[in-house]
């Protein structure tokens, strides 16, 4: 047989095993959800006492906020509840159908820092410390430090093409300037990105090489990769969260004299959420297991090649996760 038409013999008898199970192996035409399961899904027995609240996309960009008990541990008993949006309006509706007295059982929600998904755990769970995942605030100091590196790479890219124009009006050939370890300016700029997520401790003897020479040319980036690293100091090295505070303070303090916009903006938001932020200490609480359980809905949805069927699709996942 040849691979074409194997191919083509795996698809059909696939699609067929698929049928079958759909309307004649599986409950799916039974399942008490199934009328709604596109709209929303809920297993309020499996409500426990730290949880998780997050967004991902089941197809073509559509996003489904996603309720999870962390002490699941990403097997059955781990969907509380599956919503189609991110609207907080629609999701407070669903989950408030969980009586009050389980929801006040709840004693933490991690969450990233959107105002949403903050409003949903405020409203349907009063009595619970809302957690904002470290990780996500992290994630912006970083991209704070990739503009930089950005605009400046842009800036060079600018000078160097006018110089390729200059060197062709005189009828030259224009030779850019080689570094000490044989990047250009352009290239230092480029290769530079992934030092500048990692600790100096991770560095390779290469990247240490490359980051001097980096920060003796623009030292804006060292400013700004210096404020990034202080973020993930208090984040790594203090477990007090009366300790952690007064770390943030002296952290707002060195941003407001590095002048850097987009440090000041990242400053404000960590501000307006500093209980939350500050709540990570109580536990070192983060929002990983909505991201591994996120990353199995994907792995599921990439062996089916897509979801055609959302409401079945939903079936088979709360089948192994709820």
């Amino acid at each position: 047989m040849s691979a074409k038409r194997f191919g083509d013999y795996y698809t059909s008898n696939g699609r067929t095993l698929q049928y079958y199970y759909k309307n004649h192996l599986s409950d799916f035409k039974d399942w008490t959800q199934k009328e709604h399961a596109e709209d929303w899904l809920l297993y309020a027995e499996n409500i426990g006492k730290h949880l998780s609240l997050d967004e991902t996309s089941l197809s073509n960009g559509e996003l489904y906020t996603i309720f999870t008990n962390k002490d699941g541990h990403g097997k059955k008993g781990s969907i509380i509840a599956i919503v189609k949006g991110t609207k907080a309006a629609d999701v407070i509706a669903i989950l408030n159908k969980i009586p009050l007295e389980k929801r006040n059982l709840v004693e933490e929600v991690t969450l990233d820092m959107a105002g949403s998904m903050n409003l949903i755990a405020k409203k349907c769970f009063p009595k619970t410390a809302i957690v904002t995942d470290r990780f996500h605030v992290q994630k912006l100091a970083s991209e704070a430090v990739q503009e930089e590196r950005i605009r400046l790479r842009w800036e060079i890219i600018d000078l160097e093409n006018c110089a390729i124009l200059e060197a062709r009006k005189n009828e030259t050939i224009y030779t850019p300037e080689l570094l000490a370890n044989g990047d250009t300016h352009k290239q230092l700029l480029a290769r530079s990105r992934y030092l500048l997520f990692k600790s100096k401790t991770n560095w390779t003897v290469r990247q240490v090489e490359r980051a001097e020479i980096l920060f003796n040319l623009y030292p804006t980036i060292e400013k700004a990769y210096n404020l990034a690293q202080g973020l993930r100091y208090i984040y790594e090295n203090n477990t007090n969260k009366d300790v952690a505070r007064l770390k943030l303070a002296h952290w707002y303090d060195k941003v407001e004299k590095s002048q850097f916009k987009s440090f000041a903006t990242i400053a404000r938001s960590i501000q307006m959420h500093h209980i939350q932020i500050l709540n990570y200490f109580n536990n070192r609480s983060t929002n990983a297991s909505a991201e591994s359980f996120n990353a199995k809905i994907k792995e599921f949805r990439a062996q089916f090649r897509g979801v055609r069927d959302i409401k079945f699709f939903l079936y088979r996942i709360t089948k192994l996760f709820a």
